[in-house]
């Protein structure tokens, strides 16, 4: 498992290069689009970025084979959710908890590129302890 510093570090990049993309290509285009963007910008940081990954589960004795897709994993720790909708709703952040508890993940962002700014589309989901739920979201302006 990834360390509180490490988990943070990761999300704190991947913050400032959706930080970046979302101020470069604004709000408006598909999904699609900031995905390939950020993909490709996290990678060129050295970042191991997995998209569209499959996730497996069982409920109740039924298995379900690859019916959810992570839309990032950055370091085979940090779940990233993108949306490109004018306003998040309540479901789109239960959505990434659920995601999180199902692959035992500690952290997420769920990052909308359809929102005005960024600051109103970028959000922090914890799934554990409280410790890291207060951290503040950083974007280096370089």
């Amino acid at each position: 498992m990834e360390s509180v510093t490490n988990i943070e570090a990761i999300c704190s990049a991947v913050v400032d290069e959706a930080f970046h993309v979302h101020a470069e290509i604004g709000p408006g285009l598909l999904e699609s689009v900031y995905q390939k963007v950020l993909v490709a910008s996290l990678r060129k940081r050295g970042f191991e970025v997995e998209s569209e990954v499959p996730v497996s589960f069982e409920c109740r004795g039924i298995r379900f084979e690859s019916e959810l897709r992570l839309d990032l994993l950055v370091n085979r720790s940090l779940i990233v959710e993108l949306k490109s909708v004018e306003t998040t709703l309540p479901v789109h952040k239960k959505q990434l908890l659920t995601y999180l508890r199902l692959v035992g993940k500690p952290l997420g962002l769920l990052i909308n590129f359809g929102a005005a700014t960024f600051r109103e589309g970028c959000f922090r989901v914890v799934n554990g302890p409280v410790d890291r739920a207060n951290s503040p979201l950083r974007v280096n302006h370089a």
